[in-house]
């Protein structure tokens, strides 16, 4: 008799779930869908050319695109070495070390954006030096927004990263070893291509993540357009002025995620 390995999946049934299951799929689907629909409803038509072709609007899609994609790459070089730490070695303080990695997940953006002007601001004890050695004020500037996003955003790449590595049968690792690959090729040739569907989840959770940041970057960076204003930043501020343009720039926002996320669905939901 054949068995049935841990990786087999059986389709989804055609089966109708009881009413208690589709009450309470479809309120938690209206939660999500509502929301948008409003948007959708409020969203000023005749005004939206204008509005999107606005210094403003395009100012702050350029920095929050760059600013993002930036942060989605430091977030996988710096995250995948942090997540191979926490998978495959125990050392002193591992627990404690997983804990404040994954705080930026639970932690107030606002907090995390004081916390991070007090190292890397104009008077602390990382930004300080470095603007008196470089000239380099990481604060107000386009890669205070990139520090700050992969501050709150490289966590899901951690945690996405981390499990998929815990995941991986190591056999292969070793037997690839055994027959004298180094370990930069194991890891390369039977490591990466392994962990490749949770990665690429790690890495898209991190983008949007990072795309949609607003409180760390508006603590630690301000709001200066052309400069740090971001697009959460410029909803936020054109809130108080205008709301359509407020409404028309959140449409957009929307439309960038729902374009890179279905882009990538079949890659991330369905990784075999």
């Amino acid at each position: 008799m054949k068995g049935i390995s841990s990786n087999d999946s059986l389709p989804p049934s055609r089966e109708r779930p009881p009413v208690v299951v589709i009450a309470a799929a479809a309120v938690a689907a209206g939660l999500f869908l509502l929301p948008l629909l409003g948007l959708l409803i409020r969203t000023p038509w005749t005004r939206l050319g204008s509005v999107l072709t606005s210094d403003t609007v395009l100012d702050a899609l350029r920095i929050s695109l760059l600013s993002s994609v930036t942060a989605a790459v430091l977030a996988c070089i710096l995250g995948v070495p942090l997540a191979w730490m926490l998978s495959r070695y125990e050392f002193r303080g591992r627990q404690a070390l997983r804990s404040i990695v994954t705080l930026p997940m639970v932690l107030p953006p606002v907090v995390g954006g004081v916390a991070l002007g007090s190292v890397f601001g104009r008077g602390g004890f990382v930004g300080g030096p470095i603007e008196s050695g470089s000239g380099l004020l990481l604060q107000f500037s386009f890669w205070g927004i990139v520090l700050a996003n992969t501050f709150v955003a490289m966590p899901f790449l951690v945690i996405t990263t981390e499990a998929a590595l815990n995941a991986v049968n190591r056999r292969y690792e070793a037997a690839a070893a055994t027959l004298g690959a180094s370990g930069p090729r194991v890891f390369t040739t039977i490591t990466i291509p392994s962990i490749w569907p949770g990665l690429k989840a790690g890495i898209v959770l991190a983008w949007a993540r990072a795309f949609g940041e607003f409180g760390a970057t508006l603590t630690f960076n301000g709001s200066l357009q052309g400069r740090t204003q971001t697009m959460p930043l410029a909803v936020f501020v054109e809130l108080s002025d205008d709301t359509d343009a407020a409404i028309a720039i959140a449409i957009i926002m929307v439309a960038v995620s729902l374009i890179v996320l279905t882009s990538l669905r079949d890659r991330w939901w369905n990784p075999s």
